[in-house]
């Protein structure tokens, strides 16, 4: 268990710190980072199905049907969640970013019950309606809906019910996802080629980094995460999940200076409420053997911003 919580350690403290990563390219346009990100880990996990010899059972699960048509919305979400995130990062927006990761465990629960029929325990309830009151609270006080943070949970929640609906492991599903992104990455990459537009054409040393470097930093902690899914408790990775968003969260105060009044302290707090409240119910379910409604769900991925 020691190996399963350092990888999941890893992976969060990765997840975390990703602002201060995808910063280096912030004169890159967010489409153009996208392109690069899908690309480069695209090859990073295929030469890794190389290494592993396991590229026959992609093609057995692209073989699929049902797997390869949820594989393809999951792309198509994991594509768009990517997008907005490299967005909110290099546009000022962490902190708002970091709310739509807080705020995912919750969606996740309320996906539970419209989609799977889950029931939820009056504590449950009580955390899905103080992050309600979270959402409805910070509209108020930015006087615009936290589309950041809504986008990114919703779109976060719904991919992270196709990996509980597609068993299959995630190595397999990424590359899958990746490969259905890539005929229209490739169209956009080759366009902009040939206008030379392309981001690699003007980049600088650190830009370099970030573009070429992105395959790996997506990669690798995702592979952390899923090492630790077979060592670690679900109950402890739910917890330990909090980390990257509180870290995405620190880094937008205190490294970046973005606006935090006493406003936006109390939409915190109510999501940070909520999730206490869900947190220590789910922690006293499992303690008892109960059921519990989402966490499962909930413990079987991370971030992948």
């Amino acid at each position: 268990m020691r190996r399963g919580l350092v990888l999941i350690v890893c992976a969060q403290v990765m997840w975390g710190l990703s602002p201060a990563f995808w910063r280096l390219g912030s004169d890159i346009p967010a489409l153009d980072m996208l392109g690069h990100r899908a690309l480069w880990t695209f090859v990073t996990v295929l030469v890794i199905h190389l290494v592993r010899r396991s590229l026959r059972s992609v093609r057995t699960a692209a073989r699929e049907p049902r797997t390869l048509a949820l594989e393809a919305l999951a792309g198509i979400l994991i594509g768009s969640n990517w997008l907005v995130w490299v967005w909110a990062v290099t546009n000022g927006r962490v902190i708002e970013g970091s709310l739509g990761y807080f705020i995912t465990p919750l969606v996740s629960v309320v996906l539970g019950v419209v989609v799977v029929g889950e029931r939820l325990r009056r504590a449950q309830w009580a955390a899905v309606a103080l992050g309600a009151a979270s959402v409805t609270w910070l509209t108020i006080d930015m006087g615009r809906l936290p589309w950041v943070s809504l986008f990114l949970a919703a779109t976060f929640g719904i991919y992270g019910l196709i990996k509980k609906t597609v068993n299959r492991p995630p190595l397999d599903m990424l590359a899958i996802e990746l490969t259905v992104m890539l005929p229209l990455v490739l169209v956009f990459l080759g366009t902009r080629l040939i206008n030379g537009q392309d981001a690699l054409v003007s980049a600088s040393g650190t830009e370099y980094v970030v573009l070429l470097g992105s395959g790996l930093f997506t990669a690798v902690p995702l592979l952390c995460f899923a090492g630790a899914v077979q060592r670690v408790p679900l109950s402890v990775i739910g917890v330990i999940q909090y980390l990257s968003p509180s870290i995405n969260f620190l880094l937008g105060v205190v490294a970046y200076d973005e606006p935090f009044g006493g406003g936006r302290l109390i939409g915190f707090a109510l999501v940070w409420t909520g999730l206490a409240v869900f947190t220590l119910d789910g922690l006293r379910s499992v303690g008892t053997g109960g059921r519990l409604a989402g966490w499962r769900s909930l413990g079987q991925r991370g971030q992948v911003g």
